[in-house]
């Protein structure tokens, strides 16, 4: 039977996330793979923004999917990020390759102080992002990109990247915890022992590269003269030459500190705290950020817990250890849960439950059922990747509300150490309420002609 209303044909990004083409005889199955037509039909086409550094680690996951462009201020990073991906377009400013026509995702790569930048504009495109830790390095930026995400999370697809959260320890971890291996819930300690001591941001020496466009490293960022002690660092690991300044990171809250307050943000099902307070023996540096600082976090009771304390220490600032025989200085990145029957110690891969009291024999404990287990969540970028072709876009382990929460929590205990006092905190408005001037730490200065929307 013929009908006179024209059929108008899917959408591409239709087609990838229900998987399937009517009428012609063909189906995409579960994994990606397509039968009867060629398998880059199912391929996502992606922007690489980014290109060398911490890039490589995905150039193998990327290989399956269309890289149709590439974009980075350095040429020569550039022209291997191109050797990888021979057929994308090459750009310099990520503004412009964000409006590369036909894209559906971005994975960025860049100096952390673009990345809530970035993150946000792909949003407001309908973009699925993959955006390399941290996902802000301000609290007003955390809050910007979740406030966008949850407009779109039932369509777009986000993942921060804490990869570490894809060991089976994380959920083994939440599961013991969850059930009570050491009894309730009072109070947790979180750590990580990078200590990166600087006096201030490095003066002018020299000029740019004809290969650099520094102005563009710069971005959103206020003018700081080029130094070349900015780029010095390993592929990979030139972050540790920049990210301890205000103006370009948060220092090891958002470093190392986004992978280990994961293993702990994925266990106590958090939001964002009522009161903060920071301590440390270091004066305010208005060019660094502190290398020892200690953060106390109020959280209000949940459906499973009552209030908690979660306390951060970095840079040597350390927990007291429960027992004289446990070293906690030996695990360089780790977390101490407290409960009223013992302590689980634990670091990325490992946990240690220790039961203590006369009491504490642990009938009260029942471990899950093997069968009750959280399935493993596998390959971590190939779990963002199949998010943004199925119809369960938000289910990715740290999408952009989970990790926003995260980091706007973490730039919290900058904004206490830089008040020098405690802070009482309303999370629905962003808003400290008891020391009005404290607030001007919630956000920071831009270059003119860069915004957070665009």
């Amino acid at each position: 039977m013929k009908t006179n209303a024209p059929l108008s044909p899917p959408s591409r990004r239709d087609f990838l996330r229900k998987g399937t083409i009517t009428g012609a005889g063909l189906l995409i199955m579960p994994s990606g793979s397509l039968f009867g037509a060629s398998a880059a039909s199912n391929r996502l086409n992606i922007a690489l923004i980014g290109a060398h550094g911490r890039a490589r680690a995905h150039y193998a996951t990327l290989q399956k999917e269309n890289v149709v462009a590439v974009c980075d201020v350095h040429q020569d990073k550039l022209a291997l990020g191109m050797k990888a991906f021979p057929k994308a377009k090459v750009y310099e400013d990520w503004r412009k390759c964000m409006d590369h026509p036909g894209l559906d995702a971005v994975l960025c790569c860049t100096p952390d102080h673009h990345h809530g930048f970035i993150s946000n504009w792909a949003l407001q495109r309908d973009l699925h992002v993959y955006m390399e830790k941290p996902l802000a390095i301000t609290v007003n930026e955390a809050r910007t990109v979740r406030e966008t995400y949850l407009t779109k999370k039932h369509k777009l697809a986000t993942q921060v990247g804490m990869q570490r959260h894809a060991n089976d320890n994380f959920p083994r971890l939440r599961e013991m915890i969850q059930d009570g291996a050491i009894g309730a819930l009072k109070d947790v300690h979180v750590w990580g022992n990078r200590k990166i001591p600087k006096p201030g941001y490095l003066p002018a020496a020299g000029t740019p590269p004809d290969t650099l466009n520094y102005d563009l490293w710069l971005g959103p960022s206020p003018e700081h003269p080029y130094n070349p002690g900015y780029f010095s660092g390993s592929a990979g690991a030139n972050c540790l030459n920049w990210n301890m300044y205000w103006d370009f990171g948060i220092g090891q809250m958002g470093d190392m500190g986004s992978h280990t307050m994961d293993l702990v943000w994925n266990v106590i099902d958090a939001e964002l705290p009522t009161s903060i307070e920071s301590t440390s023996p270091e004066q305010f540096n208005p060019d660094v950020t502190p290398v020892e600082l200690t953060s106390i976090y109020q959280f209000p009771k949940n459906s499973w817990r009552g209030d908690l304390r979660v306390t951060w220490y970095q840079g040597g600032a350390m927990p007291k250890s429960p027992f004289p025989w446990v070293d906690l200085n030996k695990i360089g990145h780790g977390a101490l849960f407290k409960g009223d029957q013992g302590f689980v110690v634990a670091d990325f891969s490992k946990r240690l439950l220790i039961p203590y009291g006369k009491d504490a024999n642990l009938t009260y404990y029942q471990p899950r059922a093997e069968s009750d287990l959280t399935p493993p969540l596998g390959h971590f970028q190939e779990q963002w990747l199949q998010a943004c072709k199925n119809d369960k876009p938000s289910e990715t382990a740290c999408n952009f509300e989970y990790s926003a929460n995260m980091i706007e929590t973490m730039c919290l205990g900058l904004a206490g150490f830089r008040a020098g006092d405690g802070l009482e905190y309303d999370g629905s408005q962003g808003q400290i309420t008891n020391i009005a001037s404290a607030n001007e730490f919630l956000t920071k200065p831009y270059r003119d002609g860069w915004a957070m929307t665009g």
